[in-house]
Formats: structure tokens, C-alpha cells, sequence
């Protein structure tokens, strides 16, 4: 089994070579670069999926299909490799932590991405756009501060197993520290951040995906 991701420079994207690694599961890497005038992914990445977006995955041995199965969406790509992966870094046994499982894997980019993106988006308008950013921390501040007193009691997402809801709240945590005021004044997060680019899998990953300005 060979699976292609369509990777995008600091991106999303980084998540999904981070967990093929965590998982061990055969992948090729094919880079992109974002516009630079725009930021946005080039029209390459339309000829894989309509959406043109990263990231994207082609399996190329997928059962059941003659040709390569395309999977899009962050999310999507996370349920489908630890099923293929026969459930490694999915969900715990125990119904509690599962349940964490759950909601952390669909928090991420459901309600933490949202208003990091918003908030990255107006920075760039000019004149305004400082002022309308202000107005968005307190929002980002609120989910900062839930997420730091849900690592309160144990280490990872879904309770003291790592898994792959620890991988998809990565990129908006790293995006947080980057540029909306994830520091000291949550050092659960802080201690969280510290233990997944310490993993030997996350590394290996950097190394396949090239530079990335939020590790």
C-alpha cells in the first residue's frame, strides 16, 4: 500500500504526514507552494480534488476501488488512515475517553481553527484590520483557556493514551503560539506542544515535509 500525500507548505497538511508516520504506514510525499503573492494553494492541486485544497490523499491500494481513492478534508484523511491502519491511535476503550476522542478530533478544526483564521485573515487588511483582530482575541482566549484546563489532568487529549485527536489539535495550537497568544499563561498547552515535537515520529515527519513555520 503507497499513499500520496499532496502536502502544502505550512499547511494543515503536516498533520497528515505526522500521523502516516506515527502509524507506519507506507507514504510518498508530493510538495507544494503556496501563491506567493495570494498565499493560497496553487492550481495544481485542483487536478487531484475539485476543491483544489491540502490536504488531499490519493490511496493508491485502496481495497474495494480499481483505481486511487482520493480523501480530502483534515478530518476525513485522520478517520480513514487509523481505520487502515486497523484503529491504531483511534479511539480508547474506555466510553469517557472515547467520547473525548470524539469531540477533540472535530473541535480542532470545527471550533478552534475558526476564529484563528478569521482573526490571521483582517490582520492583513490595512488600517482596520488590527482594530477588527483585537476585537477576535477574546473569543480565541475563551477556547485557549478551556483547552489549557482540559490538559489538567492528564497529558493528552483523550485522557493518558496518545492518539490521533492529539494530532489534529496540533496545527491550531501551533498556529495559536505562532500568532494569538498561546504562552506561558497556559503552560498545560505549553507542556502538550513540548511532548509532540519531542515524538520521534513528529520529527521524521518534519523531515519529509520540508520547512514549516509553526513547529
Amino acid at each position: 500500500m503507497t499513499i500520496v500525500v499532496h502536502h502544502l507548505e505550512n499547511s494543515r497538511s503536516q498533520r497528515v504526514l505526522w500521523l502516516l508516520e506515527e502509524l507506519g504506514l507506507p507514504y510518498e510525499v508530493k510538495r507544494y507552494e503556496r501563491d506567493k503573492a495570494t498565499m493560497l494553494a496553487p492550481p495544481e492541486l485542483r487536478r487531484v480534488h475539485p476543491l483544489g485544497k491540502s490536504p488531499v490523499i490519493e490511496d493508491m491500494a485502496a481495497p474495494g476501488t480499481s483505481g486511487p481513492r482520493v480523501v480530502a478534508e483534515t478530518g476525513a484523511i485522520v478517520e480513514y488512515l487509523v481505520d487502515r491502519a486497523d484503529g491504531k491511535l483511534g479511539a480508547p476503550a474506555r466510553r469517557d475517553d472515547a467520547l473525548a476522542y470524539r469531540f477533540w478530533l472535530h473541535y480542532a478544526e470545527g471550533s478552534l481553527m475558526p476564529p484563528l483564521l478569521v482573526k490571521l485573515i483582517v490582520s492583513r487588511i490595512p488600517l482596520l484590520g488590527k482594530r477588527v483582530a483585537a476585537r477576535i482575541q477574546p473569543m480565541i482566549d475563551r477556547h485557549l483557556d478551556y483547552v489549557e484546563a482540559s490538559l489538567t489532568d492528564h497529558p493528552w487529549f483523550a485522557g493518558d493514551a496518545f492518539t490521533a485527536a492529539d494530532i489534529m489539535m496540533s496545527f491550531p495550537l501551533e498556529a495559536a503560539r505562532h500568532r494569538a497568544g498561546l504562552a506561558k499563561g497556559h503552560p498545560n498547552t505549553i507542556g502538550w506542544l513540548e511532548r509532540i515535537h519531542a515524538r520521534p515520529a513528529y520529527q521524521r515527519a518534519l523531515a519529509k515535509g520540508g520547512p514549516y513555520a509553526y513547529a
